[in-house]
């Protein structure tokens, strides 16, 4: 049984844990290679070798640039610290070390102990159930632009993606929004999550593509996902496994688009260690700005601050639904505050870096600073820029959150009740893909 442990006592021990770190293994001679103010260009990059992923250290090679910035504190949204208090001392894996038991709400695994044996897999439930957003959330209107990358190559976008929604509710965990903390719909379904991207508004020729995703409590269920398509105009059902693969120019998949979120139960877990390296958690800019400097192929220049971070690596069981998975590993970069990945790698099956995943997070009480109706009573975290690379072949798919063209700027409405179950329907999908109506 663990025990219940305070918010304020969780952070204390990852200031100690990270301190004993930089003794032993030279973390702080690593971190002295930047300091606040310092400017990161291609020029200079080494600087930053040894403190992002080998797919980050890529983007900077090729033009992404960097403000460093001093570190700042990031708080959870007080009802889930009070959650996380409430609950967490009754939650344990199960006998397989798998699966959560107990879990209601707030983080499953408020103290991580790297001699846990287990502790790879604990910090991914941790971020499943992430302070972020664990009720509903919808992201209106936002737009991506898929790019060939590199050092001062002009911006010639391959194509143009515009998004009505990219929405979301859970069942289990919610802190904000009634029915809390668990919406009675999970007994009866045993749904954990519900999840739509859609309808897709450009290019013209994809105009109604939706995709509806429900994952399930039960760790042998796999995750039941289906798709709109304006060719056929028919409801498709799709293999699990599609789930991690890129479709049309994009090089995100569906499995990343959140960071890591493919089903828990069907991937083994290594953690590879906890170290200081670079993310923007506190980005400057929203709606994010176009880089200049990479043929667009990022968010730049952005302030990115010195972060701890659990580093873990994911890969397929291949006696699961997933066993056909694209990567045969994903490396997860996990920080230790606000418990969202600000990058990823993958590695194709001969093990070379596939891609990289990277995400530009906002610390503030509303998504842009003009809100109207997205304003909250504390900071929370919000993705303003997310960016999907493949390094073998230089495309990049780099996502505006809100978007740069389109007609709603406040974009991010978390925990709000801004859509409930019946927005997650297969005939909700078709219908507002067929009508375009928002």
């Amino acid at each position: 049984m663990i025990k219940k442990i305070p918010h304020r006592v969780t952070q204390l021990a990852a200031t100690v844990t990270a301190f004993a770190l930089a003794l032993m293994f030279g973390v702080s001679a690593a971190s002295a290679q930047v300091k606040p103010g310092d400017f990161i260009t291609p020029d200079n990059a080494s600087q930053v070798k040894d403190l992002v992923s080998p797919g980050v250290f890529y983007k900077v090679q090729r033009g992404m640039t960097m403000k460093i910035v001093p570190t700042e504190r990031i708080d959870w949204p007080p009802p889930y610290t009070d959650a996380t208090e409430k609950y967490s001392s009754q939650v344990q894996l199960s006998k397989d070390h798998r699966t959560l038991v107990g879990y209601v709400a707030g983080q499953p695994f408020p103290l991580i102990d790297a001699n846990d044996p287990y502790v790879a897999t604990k910090v991914i439930w941790n971020a499943l159930w992430r302070p972020i957003s664990n009720d509903d959330y919808d992201l209106r209107y936002f737009d991506c632009e898929t790019v060939y990358s590199g050092y001062k190559k002009s911006f010639f976008p391959i194509e143009y993606l515009q998004e009505g929604h990219y929405a979301g509710y859970d069942l289990v965990g919610r802190t904000e929004v009634e029915p809390m903390p668990i919406d009675p719909d999970f007994k009866i379904t045993n749904r954990l999550w519900l999840f739509l991207l859609g309808p897709e508004l450009a290019p013209q020729n994809q105009r109604g593509s939706s995709l509806l995703r429900y994952r399930y409590g039960s760790p042998t269920h796999g995750d039941d996902t289906w798709s709109w398509e304006p060719g056929t105009r028919r409801l498709r059902r799709l293999n699990e496994a599609m789930n991690s693969t890129a479709t049309d120019a994009q090089t995100f998949s569906p499995d990343h688009y959140s960071g890591f979120t493919p089903k828990t139960e069907e991937y083994d877990y290594k953690f590879l260690g906890e170290k200081e390296m670079l993310a923007t958690v506190d980005a400057e800019h929203s709606p994010e700005m176009r880089c200049a400097t990479d043929g667009g192929g990022s968010a730049c220049p952005e302030r990115w601050q010195m972060r701890h971070m659990y580093i873990v690596s994911a890969e397929p069981r291949r006696t699961t639904n997933n066993a056909s998975a694209l990567d045969s590993k994903t490396v997860i970069y996990m920080d230790s505050e606000m418990w969202f990945e600000p990058y990823t790698d993958t590695y194709d099956r001969r093990g070379a870096l596939f891609r990289n995943n990277t995400f530009w997070l906002a610390y503030r009480d509303r998504p842009v600073p003009d809100a109207k109706v997205a304003i909250y009573p504390f900071k929370r975290e919000f993705v303003v820029g997310s960016c999907s690379t493949d390094v073998q072949s230089g495309q990049a798919s780099m996502c505006y959150l809100p978007g740069i063209e389109t007609p709603e700027r406040e974009c991010w409405y978390i925990n709000m009740g801004a859509v409930d179950k019946a927005f997650f329907t297969t005939e909700a999908m078709v219908k507002m893909a067929e009508t375009g109506h928002m």
